[in-house]
């Protein structure tokens, strides 16, 4: 079994220090969209998984008018 180092707590980011997380935050706040690839994969999917049962619906309902004209 291979050890790992611990960090007990304590992490240090350039990025956090210089305040660059603090503004990118601000931004995704003020605009609503997230700026990690992340953020906004899961805000499309969010918006997009209320509109899937309603597109399959519509796809049946279109199936049975199709194969009832024809």
């Amino acid at each position: 079994m291979g050890r790992r180092s611990r960090k007990f707590g304590f992490s240090w980011s350039w990025k956090r220090a210089s305040g660059l997380s603090a503004m990118k935050q601000k931004i995704s706040r003020k605009t609503g969209i997230p700026l990690t690839r992340s953020g906004r994969q899961r805000k499309v999917g969010k918006s997009l998984g209320c509109c899937i049962p309603f597109a399959l619906l519509c796809a049946g309902v279109a199936a049975a008018i199709t194969a009832i004209v024809t």
